[in-house]
């Protein structure tokens, strides 16, 4: 059983995004982008409200209005139930699915936040006291790798670790049965209780010493007695400790971060095989693991990625989120990358494609060439809003053109040379640049400001005007460009450049760097193809130099 599409509303700073999933999903982002809280999402619908937590503090923008939906729809119903062990527990899921395959699970604070809903064909199923219980049971079985989560609440041995579950469930019926275990069981009583026992009479003259002091305070006490009951099976693994050896034996807790969190992790995968071998036979499992590159090298997040995608291919799902361009280089079967931004105090969520792959590396994540193939060409452009519109447009209208980069140079001239320069640095087979006669420029019609800057860029890449590797767009926003009718959904649209200027009341610009942005996205996911060559046509021209001349 595995989730096939998410939902969630206004959940901290995620306002309303639903997508769908795959077997093997990453999310990817910077910090404080709200990839966790993402993660925290799904744990809400699982968990509900942590103890100690106010439900306030969930809402997006902390507002009482806003109230929290987290939707899960999991295919593979039926055998989930077909996995269930508890005979009352799989009846009552099987009479509220009737059937069907496919479920819906939600949470919310519209109602009672301690229930979830259960719903099929879109009807939600009142099945009655009791069934939260057995939607526990029927539910994938939920692991959450957080960031905080160290290896003693692993590793370490207690009756809710995952090592302490194993070592019971494989142990405890082991050694009742075991003539060594019961041997020991009879020497200890021999040594602790047996009345001719040296021990168990020193422990009773300890005792009578103690009665005479605490008579004296207390004159009905007759008797203290001091005794050592037999050791059970928990008792004698509360000193339980994990050795490695990676050339120098050691106890786990003498080794790295990056060992340590390499241990946990394959003690959760261990524990998963563990639990479909007993109690819960087949029973599927969700792993979300937050930042999992943490503490290991490039190479080891391979492997790790190498681990979980095995892992997903069974019958269990994993999610992990990661700001490591590591995780997103290689290509794997039935993958999902899922690109998470913020914008305005929102997080969105963006499923991507293999054309998406190198803005993902290069401009999200801030990886380097050599994470990916080499593209066949560089575009470099003004800014954000360049960048999130053409993208769009090559991913909707050109993706059998050749593969190019598309480059943020942020509005400055001379970010555009050390963009160049680093290229250039990138890519040089015997100390011969192999981009420099390829690479294309696009930016705004300079100001009064910037027109010095511009004018000597210019006289110092000659070649790039000379060969037609320069593009300069008519007027100084691309705003300015966008057709009307594309734009009407936006109230504060503005096309004339003495608006676009504007300043409130407090001196920064009405029409902000996130709202071009966003309007960017607007545009590039809803223009036509005619509409962008005609209205937009100093881009498509830079776009087509920039295939022309692409390897």
């Amino acid at each position: 059983m595995k989730i096939t599409r998410i939902k969630i509303e206004n959940f901290r700073s995620i306002k309303n995004t639903e997508f769908n999933t795959s077997d093997f999903n990453i999310a990817v982002g910077q910090n404080n982008w709200g990839k966790t809280n993402f993660f925290e999402a799904i744990q809400f619908l699982f968990n509900g409200v942590g103890r100690g937590q106010n439900i306030i503090e969930l809402k997006h923008k902390r507002h009482s209005d806003n109230e929290i939906l987290v939707e899960l729809e999991f295919s593979g119903a039926q055998q989930g139930v077909e996995n269930m062990q508890n005979k009352t527990n799989k009846t009552k899921i099987s009479n509220a699915l009737n059937n069907n395959d496919n479920v819906v699970i939600s949470r919310s604070t519209f109602g009672d936040v301690k229930k979830r809903k259960f719903i099929v064909n879109g009807l939600e199923v009142n099945p009655g006291t009791g069934f939260d219980k057995a939607l526990n049971d029927f539910l994938p079985k939920f692991e959450y790798i957080t960031t905080k989560q160290y290896y003693d609440a692993v590793a370490k041995y207690s009756k809710t670790t995952p090592m302490g579950i194993m070592l019971s469930g494989v142990l405890s019926a082991i050694l009742q049965e075991n003539v060594q275990y019961r041997e020991f069981q009879s020497k200890f009583r021999e040594l602790f209780e047996d009345d001719n026992s040296e021990i168990k009479t020193e422990f009773d003259n300890v005792g009578n010493n103690v009665q005479v002091y605490l008579e004296r305070q207390f004159p009905d006490c007759t008797k203290v007695k001091f005794e050592v009951t037999a050791p059970v099976f928990d008792d004698l693994l509360k000193n339980f400790e994990t050795t490695i050896d990676d050339g120098v034996e050691t106890t786990a807790e003498e080794k790295g971060d990056g060992m340590q969190r390499a241990l946990m992790l394959a003690i959760i995968q261990a524990y998963a095989d563990f639990r479909k071998s007993n109690d819960d036979l087949g029973k599927s499992f969700l792993f979300f693991i937050d930042e999992a590159e943490l503490h290991l090298h490039p190479t080891a997040q391979r492997k790790l990625k190498d681990v979980l995608h095995t892992l997903s291919n069974n019958n269990d799902q994993v999610f992990i989120n990661t700001h490591s361009s590591v995780f997103v280089a290689d290509n794997f079967e039935n993958q999902s990358i899922l690109k998470v931004e913020k914008l305005e105090g929102q997080t969105e969520f963006e499923l991507t494609t293999d054309l998406d792959k190198p803005y993902v590396v290069f401009e999200l994540l801030g990886g380097s060439p050599s994470d990916l193939l080499l593209p066949k060409n560089f575009l470099i452009v003004e800014g954000q809003s360049e960048f999130e519109l053409l993208t769009r447009v090559i991913k909707r209208f050109y993706s059998d053109k050749p593969n190019i980069q598309i480059i943020k140079a942020n509005g400055d001239v001379d970010q555009v040379v050390r963009t160049i320069n680093s290229i250039e640095k990138a890519f040089i087979p015997l100390n011969s640049s192999i981009y420099g006669a390829k690479t294309v420029i696009l930016i705004d019609e300079p100001s009064e400001q910037t027109i010095g800057g511009v004018n000597q860029f210019l006289q110092n890449y000659k070649s790039l005007n000379q060969n037609g590797q320069f593009f300069q767009l008519v007027g100084r926003d691309l705003e300015q460009s966008y057709p009307d009718q594309v734009c009407l959904i936006y109230g504060n649209w503005r096309k004339n450049q003495e608006d676009l200027d504007a300043e409130n009341e407090n001196g920064k610009r009405v029409i902000t760097g996130a709202k071009k942005k966003k309007l960017a996205k607007h545009v590039g996911l809803n223009i036509t193809q005619k509409q962008f060559e005609n209205d937009l046509k100093i881009c498509f021209q830079a776009l087509e130099k920039t295939w022309e001349l692409a390897y």
